[in-house]
């Protein structure tokens, strides 16, 4: 049968299996004419092309009765050509449906793929164009058909079962990449390695869960492509940071890549059968079309003034609020439904527990700026779905006034880099007061408002992928990537770090002990600090980037995980860090500690030195004095459950510091390894670099 065209609805967006056909919705508020070109089932011939009806509200739309799932299709974008005035109609250029649930195809970056003319694309690798250069003007007439990227239409899932939500203040987060986790794991089959299936292994799950972690973080799994300069290197975006198909679960991920949207599905199922939750990392601030030396292959194509913030003095040119090159414009309406779209559909359709934001405040940019109570979160907070989920942000992105920690809307936790270098610099020896620790340690209540949010709204971490692991920063005392081909220039310059005598690997047990003895002490600082603790994959095992802080390209054994190398010590005392801080409530509190006394219905803190006393404003500022306790009492007047009281001692000098000690204790973690002693009444001795729990008796 011969599929009938029909005008068909506006709505919903994209292609969707409907009533004995297919109907397809896109916006292009600028567009003149939009063609609906459908292809064979290998993606390559043309077998039929339809003007799609509209545009009504920006909408043109049509219907395919008889067409059935597995239709591939394209779309030309009929408009003006206007750079000038932020237009880049070319009907030269097939395009991507933005809402492709699947995508066809392998993606070379020609020079078809520019809408300019082909001659001018002098700049560099699609993304910013080199001082002295205009953006491109030029009108590029080559059909690119044979070479573009293809929808190909989906029957629609059921709903996904949702998994029961767990409280805020249990939350453990594991940052984790899906091919990186499991690509050296002997425990997993070697053809499935580096899969979705693979991360719902048996042996995977058992890491989880002898771990402790309870939220799967995964780096970016919607479909992306690879930047022009990487693939002209024979390198790769391993890290996926580059979104084209936001609808569309990588395949390069897939064990079987015909079905990769299925097999994701099923993982997810899998992971929340052992009570495991998965949040996505989703890049919704930019796109892989790069700035405006960048192909055409969806957005651009469709409505670049609509879908890219513009240059306010020169609409030819992107704002790179991203870094990367444009800047998705979440502000307009309709792509704000786009991201809302996209993020439902992963909840729904695929059953994700939540999202961890890419460079957040582009989703709060307006044409003033960051603003928090921004359209776009607004519709979050009442969105049926959305409200229920988990909220990350990452609060910085690459634009002016772009470092928002703390501003994001109460529904939103925040990965907290005050934590990061607070911790490192205390325990590295780089001089932080204990007053700067003592504020990460307690959540930051001076970044995040007490009055309208909890603790948990602090992400606290060490290390994660952007940056070095944890390993290397007690092993190396600067960056080392110039595998990455950029001459070592890419990467966090000045990152904290230090090497303790030797850069690098070392057979010196003396550095060796140290290396051991601070990575100890910050993995238990992270553990058992309030907010929310935040793990890299790998670093419970010591694993190594070789320096390279800055590996989103090194897909080989730099960037995956080094399970032969294990260290198996490390990863059981990861483990007894976290299980500790699941059996003591006070480790994870849900409120904000208020007062000394712990009598008013909340828990209380009080800060001591060596001598047992009580913290004064000399002893904040000593510059000589490093080592410190904080006394964390349950509250008086409610049962609790755990500890009454916990002392927590932290020790970053290199030689033992002996505690004044008040009542009888009982070891319950010494994060050196080298206490015997179990329990104490007049004095503890804390270990060189160490952190020491005791329990009151």
């Amino acid at each position: 049968m011969t599929p009938q065209f029909q005008e068909g609805f506006t709505s919903p967006l994209g292609a969707h299996v409907m009533n004995g056909g297919i109907n397809l919705a896109v916006f292009a508020a600028h567009a003149t004419r939009i063609e609906w070109c459908i292809f064979d089932e290998h993606g390559q011939e043309e077998w039929a092309r339809f003007d799609l009806a509209g545009p009504d509200d920006g909408i043109f739309h049509g219907f395919l009765q008889g067409a059935t799932a597995g239709l591939i299709y394209g779309l030309r974008a009929h408009g003006p050509y206007a750079p000038h005035e932020g237009h880049r109609f070319n009907p030269n250029k097939l395009l991507l449906d933005p809402y492709a649930r699947e995508i066809v195809g392998q993606w070379m970056p020609l020079a078809e793929h520019h809408g300019y003319e082909a001659g001018s694309a002098d700049a560099p690798n699609g993304f910013n164009a080199p001082n002295g250069f205009n953006a491109p003007n030029g009108f590029n007439a080559t059909n690119n058909e044979t070479h573009a990227l293809k929808a190909r239409v989906t029957q629609s899932l059921p709903a996904a079962a949702r998994m029961a939500r767990r409280a805020a203040n249990e939350i453990v987060l594991y940052e984790v990449h899906v091919k990186g986790f499991s690509k050296q794991h002997p425990e997993i089959p070697e053809a499935m390695r580096g899969t979705y299936a693979a991360l719902a292994h048996p042996a995977s799950i058992a890491h989880f869960k002898a771990l402790g972690v309870t939220t799967l973080s995964l780096l970016p799994v919607q479909y992306h492509l690879d930047e022009p300069g990487l693939t002209a290197k024979g390198l790769v975006n391993y890290w996926g940071y580059n979104t084209i198909g936001f609808f569309a679960a990588d395949p390069a991920l897939a064990y079987e890549k015909e079905n990769a949207n299925a097999e994701f599905r099923a993982m997810v199922a899998a992971l929340h059968k052992e009570n495991l939750e998965v949040v996505l990392d989703v890049v919704y601030n930019h796109t892989a079309e790069g700035s405006e030396w960048g192909s055409t292959i969806s957005f651009r194509g469709l409505d670049n003034r609509s879908w890219y913030w513009a240059q306010a003095q020169d609409a030819s040119q992107c704002e790179n609020y991203s870094g990367c090159g444009n800047a998705l414009n979440v502000a307009h309406p309709r792509v704000a439904q786009f991201v809302l779209d996209s993020l439902r559909y992963w909840v729904t359709e695929m059953g994700v527990d939540g999202f961890r934001f890419d460079l957040a405040p582009v989703l709060g940019r307006t044409s003033r700026g960051f603003q928090s109570d921004a359209a776009f979160f607004a519709m979050i907070k009442q969105d049926p779905i959305l409200s229920t989920v988990r909220m990350i942000a990452e609060p910085w992105d690459a634009g002016n006034n772009g470092y928002q920690v703390g501003n994001f809307p109460a529904e939103f936790l925040e990965w907290n880099d005050k934590f990061r270098d607070s911790v490192r610099s205390f325990w590295l020896g780089t001089g932080v007061t204990r007053g700067e620790l003592a504020r990460r340690f307690t959540a930051s209540s001076d970044v995040f408002s007490p009055t309208t949010r909890r603790p948990q709204v602090a992400v606290n971490y060490i290390a994660v992928h952007d940056g070095f692991c944890l390993n290397d920063v007690v092993s190396y005392s600067s960056k080392h990537n110039h595998a990455n081909g950029e001459g070592n220039r890419d990467g966090r310059d000045g990152e904290l770090c230090r090497n303790f005598g030797v850069e690098g690997e070392t057979d010196n047990a003396e550095i060796l002990q140290t290396r051991d003895r601070v990575r100890r002490a910050m993995m238990a600082t992270l553990l058992l600090a309030q907010g929310t603790p935040m793990l890299c994959a790998g670093d419970e095992i010591g694993n190594s980037q070789r320096g390279n802080n800055n590996a989103y390209c090194q897909d080989n054994p730099v960037g995956w995980l080094d399970w032969p190398n294990r260290a198996p010590d490390f990863t059981a005392f990861v483990g007894a860090c976290l299980a500790l801080r699941k059996a003591e409530p006070l480790l994870h509190l849900n409120h904000w500690f208020e007062d000394e006394q712990g009598d008013d219905g909340k828990a209380g803190v009080t800060w001591l030195n060596p001598a047992g006393c009580a913290m004064q404003i000399a002893d904040w500022h000593d510059q000589h004095g490093h080592a410190f306790a904080t006394l964390i009492r349950a509250a008086s007047t409610h049962p609790h459950e755990g500890s009454a009281r916990l002392l927590i001692i932290f020790n970053p000098d290199p030689v033992a510091v002996e505690f004044k000690l008040h009542d009888r204790w009982m070891l319950a973690l010494d994060s050196s390894a080298t206490t015997s002693q179990c329990d104490f009444s007049d004095s503890v001795a804390a270990p060189a670099r160490s952190v020491l729990v005791l329990r009151a008796i």
